[in-house]
């Protein structure tokens, strides 16, 4: 393989990673724009030098690279109490380990479909999730400016919103309340939380993490 079509294979893998990469990130998913160029260009280079090397065998580095990467795949999973999520992320991960593997063997065709269907999958798993359909994470930390009835305030915040309060901070000499919750539901439904939020004037700030 000569040095023209190793770099025609290794920009070609980067440029179509840096496009998924920038998506996972704006969506602040765990693992993000380095994340996703790096497996897979790091695949492809490795892939070339596999077919380079040993053109006769190149089976027992690739193998190893696509269970390496399982390994960082699993550390995209995320787990809050006693909720695990991240599994799109981590699968993702893992199969874009195989889209560079594809790009540095030369199978072009099968990488670009496999490519596009990642992309097809994103897509509807977006579209899913804005109806409602599936389940949708997020944690908000409350700060009242003085002592309230936390029934009553989640009652009027949490309206078809399953939640979870996780941690709880009283100061009586300040009279203040800080609250951590998990919410879960519908993305549409959470979104609107906001301006239930604004509007109540014993809640000094509020926190998205």
């Amino acid at each position: 393989m000569d040095i023209s079509m190793m770099l025609i294979r290794i920009i070609a893998t980067f440029l179509l990673s840096v496009l998924f990469g920038y998506e996972r990130q704006r969506a602040h998913k765990p693992a993000g724009f380095g994340t996703f160029i790096f497996v897979a260009v790091g695949s492809c280079a490795l892939a070339i030098t596999a077919v380079t090397i040993s053109p006769d065998s190149p089976l027992s580095l690739i193998g190893a690279i696509v269970t390496g990467i399982g390994f960082l795949g699993a550390g995209a999973l995320i787990k809050t109490t006693d909720k695990i999520f991240g599994f799109t992320t981590a699968a993702s991960i893992w199969v874009f380990a195989i889209f560079g593997l594809l790009m540095g063997v030369g199978y072009f065709t099968l990488a670009l479909v496999v490519y596009a269907m990642v992309w097809l999958i994103i897509v509807t798993d977006n579209f899913l999730e804005k109806k409602g359909i599936g389940t949708y994470q997020k944690k908000i930390k409350i700060h009242t400016n003085k002592i309230v009835n936390l029934k009553d305030l989640e009652q009027d915040l949490f309206e078809g919103i399953k939640y979870k309060l996780m941690s709880i901070e009283v100061d009586k000499k300040d009279k203040e309340i800080i609250a951590l919750y998990l919410l879960e539901g519908p993305r549409e439904d959470i979104s609107k939380l906001t301006g239930r939020i604004l509007k109540k004037d014993n809640l000094e700030s509020f926190k998205y993490e």
